[in-house]
């Protein structure tokens, strides 16, 4: 018997509207990817290098969307996500133009499925030219995670956990090898919240 697979994100928020979004996408089975710490600091790989390409084509591929803090590490990477509202009410307001499908707005998964999309194409040539590593069935998780930021204070909070997130590599609940169980931690249980959202 099959069970429906429940959505991660938000029922009933409109992700067309203007916001501020924090999001995390995994690598299928965490698998390290994209690079290793090293001295506390994250080394891109070749691939890590392609996703971050693709990360920084946002604004360029669609005019609503605005980057701000992001980080890569070996099996997921966070980024925080603008999405503007448009300039001028007669505007186009589609995030996509024309020759890039038939939905209209910005849809937060639109945006992250192209993201997937690209990335994992390039990712599947590079496994047959360049021998980078392969992986089974899916190169990204199925589903990403996601927080609405509601306010500067939060905000700043996300990009200060950006910024540090290499540094707190052997806590994160990503690394397969991580060395502490935060179960009965209230702090860092409040800070998984706001990386990783409620699932529901």
């Amino acid at each position: 018997m099959k069970h429906k697979r429940s959505s991660i994100r938000l029922k009933g928020y409109d992700y067309s509207q203007t916001g501020v979004y924090y999001v995390t996408i995994c690598v299928q089975d965490r698998l390290h990817l994209f690079g290793e710490i090293t001295n506390d600091k994250m080394v891109l790989n070749d691939a890590g290098v392609m996703v971050e390409k693709w990360w920084s084509k946002f604004p360029e591929k669609f005019p609503t969307i605005m980057l701000d803090e992001y980080i890569i590490m070996p099996n997921h990477m966070h980024g925080i996500i603008i999405i503007k509202q448009p300039p001028d009410v007669g505007a186009d307001p589609r995030v996509c133009p024309d020759n890039m499908g038939e939905h209209t707005g910005s849809p937060l998964h639109r945006v992250m499925q192209w993201f997937k999309t690209m990335t994992t194409n390039e990712y599947i040539r590079n496994v047959k030219n360049a021998n980078w590593k392969p992986f089974n069935k899916r190169f990204w998780q199925r589903n990403y995670y996601e927080h609405i930021v509601r306010n500067e204070n939060e905000l700043n909070h996300i990009r200060e956990y950006i910024i540090n997130n290499p540094l707190q590599w052997q806590f994160d609940r990503e690394n397969p090898n991580h060395i502490y169980d935060k179960t009965n931690n209230t702090n860092w249980n409040q800070i998984d919240e706001i990386i990783y959202g409620k699932p529901t």
